[in-house]
């Protein structure tokens, strides 16, 4: 009993009784002036002009999002939470099912209007007749004269007055969310648009594991080398690589913090392979002798591919510091043709890292399929070798 009662304790079944009153407000103001029952024909065909102008289908999102869900209108963006759309019409396919919603919820809105009024009316009655009145015709006039026993009859009439409120109310959301919902082309966008959110904080946790990572790794290292070394010149050296290296790290992590405060920001500058001198004298602070051979147009390399290729060399020295220590590496870039190659090696570790995990390494190979590339990591004779390729074009 207490669940049958529970909607109408909510606002939301009394506002959506209300936004079908409004949809018959002017036409039955006209009819009351004129006496003329054609205006109803009239009213319904002005809603085909109006359902085809966009803006109208921003107008009744609106309504609709505040008076049939209860929603704020803003809340839920462009399709909504409750599937209810507040973009204009777009299409033809959108204007028509607004046409349709508009004649639908005229059609409602009258029936509900004149149920309503005649439950009351007849429960009015009723009680009236019930006290010794005489019956005004209508339902009670069927019954005969005035009678005490009535007075049993309006609860039957209340209890059909509750469920003509709940049921219209329950029938005209279920249009709305079928007729002022998204089309499948806006659900696809809005698709396509999660997807591109959802790749973007995948970005942002590459960004952030390769800079901040490499970053402490560095800082380990440096730490660790100079407690070792008691040597002041030497804990000079490896605190400047420490502060160096921290603040690129805290910049790449302001940058990205900014990015995720402001959607609408653009990333800013992000370092790309013609900064790669920075990585490598990180990484020979940090005690590894580094041979570089950087080759070819690098400056011509396109900023997509050359930012991501930056971050994937800056995971791989990364990786060499972080499970093999300051050994020996090789780093090889080069530009050949329509091609980026990088190639990173360095001696075996006695434990090396499982290709098939590890979020760096699978990092690696994530940036580069997205740019059409190919990445392996794996044991090359007695060296391990990271071997990324990129195209250019």
């Amino acid at each position: 009993m207490v669940g049958l009662l529970r909607p109408f304790g909510r606002a939301v079944t009394y506002t959506r009784l209300l936004h079908l009153f409004v949809a018959v407000v002017w036409p039955a103001v006209l009819q009351f002036v004129t006496d003329a029952w054609w205006i109803w024909a009239v009213a319904a065909a002005a809603l085909v002009p109006a359902g085809l102008v966009p803006a109208m289908r921003t107008v009744e999102g609106l309504q609709a999002r505040l008076l049939l869900t209860g929603h704020p209108p803003d809340r839920g963006g462009e399709g909504g939470e409750d599937g209810i759309v507040v973009a204009p019409s777009s299409t033809w396919e959108d204007r028509g099912r607004l046409v349709l919603w508009l004649e639908a919820r005229l059609l409602l809105g009258c029936v509900v209007s004149l149920v309503v009024a005649q439950l009351l009316y007849a429960a009015v009655d009723l009680v009236a007749s019930a006290a010794g009145d005489r019956p005004n015709g209508g339902v009670v006039g069927l019954l005969g004269p005035s009678q005490a026993w009535h007075i049993a009859l309006v609860p039957g009439l209340l209890t059909a007055l509750a469920a003509a409120v709940w049921g219209s109310g329950t029938l005209i959301t279920a249009l709305a969310v079928r007729l002022l919902g998204p089309s499948p082309a806006e659900r696809l966008a809005a698709l396509e648009e999660r997807t591109e959110q959802l790749l973007e904080r995948t970005r942002i946790a590459r960004e952030l594991h390769d800079s901040i990572g490499h970053a402490l790794t560095v800082a380990v290292l440096q730490a660790g080398a100079a407690r070792a070394a008691d040597d002041p010149a030497f804990t000079r050296r490896a605190l400047d690589a420490i502060e160096e290296t921290g603040r690129a790290a805290l910049e790449d992590l302001e940058r990205v913090l900014g990015v995720l405060r402001d959607s609408g920001k653009p990333a800013g500058t992000r370092p790309t392979l013609t900064d790669a001198d920075r990585l490598l004298e990180s990484a020979r602070a940090s005690g590894a002798e580094v041979d570089a051979d950087l080759t070819g147009p690098l400056e011509g390399v396109p900023g997509p591919v050359s930012r991501e290729g930056y971050r994937i060399l800056q995971e791989s020295l990364t990786n060499v510091l972080r499970h093999a220590g300051p050994v020996p590496a090789r780093v090889r870039v080069s530009v050949e043709g329509a091609t980026l190659r990088l190639d990173v090696r360095n001696p075996l570790p006695a434990d090396p890292p499982d290709p098939a995990r590890g979020s760096g390494l699978r990092g690696i190979r994530e940036r580069a399929a997205l740019l059409g590339g190919s990445a392996s990591a794996g044991p090359v004779g007695d060296d391990w070798q990271v071997h990324v390729e990129l195209p250019v074009r």
